[in-house]
């Protein structure tokens, strides 16, 4: 019967752990798999084995530390326990019960400890970055003003201390509550009249584990210390004037307490005095709250009446600490007065920044490509970027989206579909961001299927196997034909050619993959050949997180063109830390990078990921931990290099974390004297904070010609007109330069809610806008981007009619604001027109024509301005704002001429 039960047990462990890691088990086969695809299988065995052996080491201290204090409380309970006065003892259990409960308990210790080591290790196994990074650091080559220490310690070493502190409490307690369950159930423990009795074997237990408690406690106190540097408090982020001189100087106190304490219990441990072990634990606990009280009460009487003088120093380091961990010490600030002298010499100087103002918004643009080039309902357009190519020789900001295919769309969801027929999407949509049909609708660079290019750029790969979608795992180089694109009423079929995926080969492979994806078919299929391939993890965010699990991509990767006509995607990675001394948190971190560019093939799926930022200790560490994963970013093709831009991301924190962390002085500082914010801006009846957008533009003050940029305006936090706008240079050799324009505070500068609220008391607009509205259609709003242009200021927005029921939305009108005029016309050329020719007519009047012959003359003045008209036209479509002027110059003569 013993044999049979202990069967049955051996039985169900097995059966558990089949359950439990069976499949946990092929997913790390077929992981490797893919990890041997890519190319980066250092990434995957030096995981798991750092997960293994933390793990293992885990598992065996947790458990040999409970098995260990289970047997020296039942070898104490074997020994003969006294207890005088026998009548007067009450026991927490009869006796005969607890006997009788022996075997019972004995089984479930060993559950117990089989499954709190389980959780211990699994815990320990997640913590394989920390301790990686912990054995890996890199010096940051900066120290902390109060301890001396170099960053690397408190973003490397600190955590790992934590997490060591952690678990060894947890050992420590777990052992202690162990032990009192196991005396207590030997009846070790008796409560009497006249106290708690207890066996001298359990006290010594006690007092041996009770001594490594404050011993632990003293480590904690040490850990504390330096958590007073990434306190984030109110006034200012670190340790202030009473955390240095208060409560530091406590916290020291109680560690030598500490200390002392954990000796006198392993010294005294044989005296078996329960008091002693109790006061000890006590006051290992209450020794921070007393310090902290005294804390707060020098912090209330001495440093709250003169807190600028006190805390001023600690302000100004929090504010140095700061702007270095979020990149913003080397900002570069420049002055920027507006005037409103442009021209249209002026707009002609500058015409590549006019001809690249943004007025396509991401929604509407992706409404419309949606209608226009999904061509068949299986694909679709999930997202719009930014970028710029070279057309004709001139730099132009463009929008580009990928065809992707999306399998929960197909009209036949059969498994053969899903997988093996439709298994990719389909080239791109490409256009200028300025551009607008007479119809209201987008022009095209790059449209339809197969692609058709109105410029040098060509596609000449352009299959889609790895998007942005969720997509399925698809099998390619099988026996079913594969649908590659539409061509009218029939379908064009093609074969993979590429090297992505990972082979089928034998039977074996094909059995992991089947219960990887919980699909028999792929097991039985007999299209399914040695040769054929398996492409999974194909989102490609979620393909460079598999590959680098240690950087926090970007949720939006953008596709870019190469010069061999392959499509790319370029994703921005980010390293960041919430341990950086004195510096202010945002969300989760308060240091963070872009550090790693990652570039995925549409087609063959291959990952490369490129350092951008070699002087971050982060990307250091990842590239000593993981050697070969890393690429110099001097290593990426040029082609694809000419397209890395400054994320819109990074820009969201910096211009948030700068608009407090630009003021320098803690004076200043403290009084929140000079705050800023990022403008709101509505959308949809809601205000929202702008968000940072690209352009291009000459920047004011360095003499250059035109560069792709990102920027965002600042307005001050209690007011809507504009303080000053950020740039953050995209283009090499200045890749990454920020710069700060800051407007004159004495002058008035308007803010982009303010430029709305004019529009909006514009008559004219506010007619035409509450007429569409009331016809059955919607307005929608775009973006208002504020574009210096020179030494001025343009402000721009499109409006999106759109039908209250949905639809093609149209962009019906453009608004231009600039100094004291608005404009609002059908494109951005009308507007600029409108606001600068009709200051040209201004500047001179021209004689009156003869009396004797006014008929003959008015004739003959008319066919001259008409003339001269459509002249100035052909010079604004053109962009030709000199010649656009000078010809409406000649009209208003004329036509003042006829009028005198």
């Amino acid at each position: 019967m013993n044999r049979l039960k202990k069967w049955n047990i051996i039985l169900y462990a097995a059966i558990f752990a089949a359950v439990s890691f069976g499949g946990q088990g092929v997913r790390l086969l077929t992981d490797y798999l893919w990890y041997q695809e890519v190319g980066f299988t250092e990434v995957f065995t030096r995981t798991l084995m750092t997960q293994g052996l933390l793990w293992g080491a885990a598992a065996l201290i947790m458990g040999g530390a409970l098995i260990l204090n289970w047997r020296i409380a039942l070898n104490v309970c074997k020994r003969p326990f006294v207890v005088i006065e026998p009548e007067s003892v009450i026991s927490p259990l009869p006796l005969p019960q607890i006997s009788g409960l022996k075997p019972f308990l004995r089984t479930l210790f060993w559950v117990f400890a089989f499954m709190v080591s389980l959780v211990a290790a699994n815990w320990a196994a997640g913590r394989w970055e920390m301790f990686l990074k912990f054995q890996n650091a890199v010096s940051f080559g900066v120290l902390d003003p109060v301890f001396g220490r170099d960053i690397s310690f408190y973003v490397f070493s600190l955590p790992f201390y934590k997490f060591l502190l952690q678990f060894f409490l947890i050992v420590v307690i777990l052992s202690l509550s162990l032990t009192v369950v196991i005396y207590a159930v030997n009846a070790r423990i008796f409560v009497t009249p006249r106290g708690i009795k207890t066996a001298d074997g359990a006290k010594i237990h006690w007092a041996v584990l009770g001594g490594f408690f404050c011993l632990l406690m003293a480590f904690h106190y040490q850990i504390k210390s330096y958590d007073l540097l990434l306190a984030q408090r109110t006034l200012a982020p670190g340790a202030g004037f009473a955390d240095l001189n208060a409560y530091l100087p406590g916290l020291k106190i109680l560690r030598v307490v500490a200390l002392i304490s954990a000796l006198l219990l392993w010294a005294s441990a044989y005296r078996m005095d329960l008091k002693l072990i109790a006061g000890a634990v006590l006051l290992t606990f209450l020794g921070p709250l007393l310090a902290r009280t005294y804390s707060e009460t020098v912090q209330k009487f001495k440093v709250a009446p003169n807190e600028i003088a006190m805390e001023s120093p600690y302000i100004e380091q929090a504010i140095k600490a700061t702007r270095e961990a979020y990149g913003l010490s080397n900002i570069e600030e420049k002055e920027f007065d507006p005037q409103e002298n442009l021209t249209s010499e002026r707009l002609k100087a500058n015409d590549l920044t006019v001809k690249n103002i943004r007025l396509w918004e991401h929604r509407p643009l992706l409404t419309s490509y949606g209608q226009l080039q999904e061509i068949r309902t299986y694909y679709d357009f999930l997202d719009a970027d930014n970028d710029r190519y070279f057309i004709n020789g001139e730099l132009r900001q463009v929008m580009l989206s990928v065809r992707e295919l999306v399998p929960e769309s197909l009209p036949s969801r059969i498994w053969i579909n899903e997988h093996l027929t439709y298994t990719h999407g389909y080239g791109i949509v490409m256009g200028p961001v300025n551009r607008i049909s007479p119809e209201g609708l987008p022009e095209f660079f790059i449209k339809d299927i197969p692609p058709k290019s109105e410029t040098g750029i060509a596609i000449a790969r352009p299959e889609i196997y790895y998007g942005e979608s969720r997509a399925n795992y698809a099998i390619v180089k099988t026996g079913s034909k594969e649908f590659d694109y539409p061509s009218g009423d029939e379908n064009v079929y093609t074969t993979y050619q590429g090297l992505g995926g990972v082979p089928a080969k034998g039977l074996l492979r094909r059995l992991l993959f089947a219960l990887r994806f919980g699909e028999l078919k792929i097991l039985f299929s007999g299209d399914i050949e040695p040769e054929s391939r398996f492409l999974y993890y194909r989102q490609v965010r979620e393909r460079a997180s598999k590959a680098a699990p240690f950087v926090r991509f970007e949720f939006d990767p953008y596709a870019v063109v190469t010069n061999e006509g392959r499509i790319v995607w370029l994703i921005d990675g980010y390293t960041s830390t919430d341990h950086y001394p004195y510096s202010e948190k945002f969300g989760d971190m308060n240091y963070v990078r872009n550090s790693v560019k990652a570039v995925v093939d549409a087609y063959d799926g291959t990952v490369r990921l490129y350092i951008s930022d070699a002087d971050d200790p982060l990307i250091q560490t990842y590239a000593r931990i993981f050697p070969g994963v890393f690429e110099p970013i001097s290593a990426m093709p040029e082609d694809v290099r000419a397209h890395i831009r400054y994320p819109q991301t990074l820009m969201n924190i910096q211009a948030r974390v700068y608009a407090t962390y630009h003021v320098t002085d803690p004076q200043v500082f403290y009084n929140k004297e000079d705050l800023w914010k990022i403008p709101q801006r509505t959308a949809g009846g809601t205000s929202q904070a702008m968000e940072p957008y690209y352009t291009v533009m000459k920047l004011a003050g360095l003499g250059g010609k035109e560069e792709f940029i990102l920027m965002v305006p600042f307005t001050p936090s209690k007011k809507e007109n504009m303080i000053a706008w950020m740039a953050a240079r995209c283009d090499a050799p200045n890749y990454g330069k920020l710069l700060v324009y800051n407007f004159p505070k004495q002058k008035l500068v308007y803010g982009p809610q303010q430029i709305e609220s004019r529009m909006d008391q514009d008559a004219e607009i506010s007619k035409q806008i509450t007429l569409w509205d009331q016809g059955g259609s919607r307005v929608l709003r775009g973006s208002l981007l504020v574009i210096p242009v020179d030494q001025s200021l343009l402000y721009v927005q499109p409006l999106y009619l759109e039908a209250s029921g949905g639809g093609l939305p149209e962009l019906k009108r453009v608004i231009v604001a600039y100094g004291n005029s608005i404009a609002m016309e059908e494109n951005l050329e009308l507007c600029l027109a409108r606001i600068f020719g009709g200051r040209m007519e201004r500047r001179e009047r021209s004689d009156s024509p003869p009396a004797s012959d006014a008929g003959a003359g008015f004739r003959r003045n008319a066919r001259q301005a008409q003339d001269h008209f459509d002249r100035a036209q052909k010079a604004m479509r053109a962009g030709d704002w000199a010649v656009y002027g000078a010809e409406m110059e000649q009209v208003g003569k004329i036509l003042r001429s006829l009028g005198e």
